[in-house]
C-alpha cells in the first residue's frame, strides 16, 4: 500500500487520539502539504520541531495500529466488498447457485471481521 495512504488511514482512524497540537501539526504537514518550513513559521515552532512533531504522531498511530488493527481489518472488509461488487456485476454470466455461495461466504467473512 502506498504510504501515504497509509498515513492516512491511520489518521482517519485514530487521528482523534493525538493531542490538539499534534492533530493541527500533522495535519497541516500530511494533508494539506505544507512543507516543515511552512508549518514551523505558521505554529511559531522550528522547522526540526515541526519535523520531529510529525514523525512521533506517525510513530504514535502506527502503534495504536498495532495493537488495535484497524486499518488492517478495514481493508480486509472493504476488500471482500469490492469483490461481492465485482460478481454481482458478472451475475448474469455465472451459474446462480455458485454466486449465492461466493456472496454468501464473502458475507459470512466481512460479517466475523466486524
Amino acid at each position: 500500500m502506498d504510504e501515504v495512504l497509509r498515513q492516512t488511514l491511520l489518521y482517519d482512524f485514530y487521528g482523534e487520539l493525538l493531542t490538539e497540537h499534534q492533530r493541527e501539526v500533522y495535519e497541516a504537514v500530511m494533508q494539506n502539504d505544507l512543507s516543515y518550513s511552512e508549518a514551523a513559521e505558521e505554529f511559531g515552532v522550528s522547522r526540526q520541531g515541526v519535523h520531529d512533531l510529525v514523525k512521533r504522531s506517525g510513530k504514535i498511530l502506527e502503534e495504536y495500529e498495532s495493537k488495535l488493527h484497524l486499518v488492517e481489518r478495514f481493508l480486509k472488509i472493504r476488500a471482500k466488498a469490492e469483490r461481492i461488487r465485482e460478481l454481482s456485476t458478472h451475475y448474469e454470466e455465472m451459474d446462480a447457485q455458485i454466486f449465492a455461495e461466493q456472496v454468501s461466504g464473502l458475507s459470512a467473512q466481512i460479517l466475523e471481521e466486524l
